[in-house]
């Protein structure tokens, strides 16, 4: 079973979407010796049991004969909707089956050449630890939790500044004039920590004015006039401060050399993107 059917029944699974005669009928259906490795067989049609283990696992939910069953339901039924489509020969003539069919197809061609054409380098124990020990270095005594506000002028940012004076929650303001893109999360930033004072490119990738004004907060604090940057206009406040907390290599490796591969195929993607542009004749 491809991915994304896989997913699909996770999907059904997860929002229940799962119907109770399903379930239903997977507890009623005739039981007879099955091959190994085999769920269900469907009309002739066998269902791996690898089909329902990892339409399972793609749930996120815990194994359990209940989560199996209701899988093996959705399976079930699946294919005998596809045989039973299968039986009218019309379907495959309409407009929109065939268009489905086509771009189908070439969304498993491209991928499949992605795969063969994207060369991302190898992501070593090596670099992962250098990764590591380089972010330690870069970080100061103390982490910052801080919310902003993101405004185009002086105007607006003013008009924000008199309203959390006179009381208005940050969080909600954030969410309703912000334009930052974290303004669903009320202006929150993630913990962050810098080397003081605060140097351009070694602040964490937030904006060195952001930074500098964050570093000059105490906890509550609230800056009293708006921080200018790339013509956009701050109002930040500092939520928390603590010592920085470094974790233990060994608990964040994981992590750290799976967004070093994601940065490795990033890279790998444009240099193919941009060797693909340079051979083409592109008309806009």
């Amino acid at each position: 079973m491809n991915s994304t059917l896989s997913q699909k029944i996770a999907i059904g699974i997860v929002y229940g979407m799962l119907c109770t005669p399903l379930l239903s009928f997977a507890q009623t259906a005739e039981k007879t010796a099955l091959p190994a490795g085999v769920a269900a067989i469907v009309n002739g049609k066998k269902i791996p049991e690898s089909q329902i283990q990892e339409a399972a696992r793609l749930t996120g939910l815990p194994d359990s004969p209940q989560l199996r069953g209701a899988v093996k339901a959705q399976l079930i039924a699946r294919e005998l909707f596809r045989q039973q489509a299968e039986k009218n020969k019309s379907l495959e003539n309409r407009p929109e089956v065939k268009k489905a069919m086509q771009d189908a197809k070439e969304a498993a061609v491209i991928q499949t050449y992605l795969r063969d054409a994207i060369k991302p380098t190898p992501v070593t124990e090596v670099m992962v630890r250098e990764q590591f020990n380089a972010i330690v270095a870069s970080l100061g005594p103390n982490e910052y939790k801080a919310r902003l506000i993101q405004v185009a002028d002086d105007t607006a940012a003013q008009k924000v500044l008199e309203q959390l004076k006179s009381g208005a929650d940050f969080a909600q303001l954030a969410a309703q004039v912000s334009s930052a893109n974290n303004k669903t999360k009320g202006g929150e930033l993630e913990w962050v920590s810098f080397k003081l004072p605060a140097q351009e490119g070694k602040t964490q990738n937030l904006p060195l004015p952001v930074a500098q004004a964050i570093s000059q907060l105490v906890p509550g604090g609230l800056t009293q006039t708006p921080v200018v940057w790339n013509n956009e206009r701050y109002v930040i406040k500092l939520d928390q401060l603590r010592p920085t907390q470094i974790p233990q290599y060994d608990d964040v490796k994981g992590a750290l050399r799976q967004t070093m591969e994601r940065q490795a195929l990033e890279r790998a993607t444009m240099t193919l993107v941009g060797d693909l542009t340079k051979s083409a004749k592109i008309e806009q």
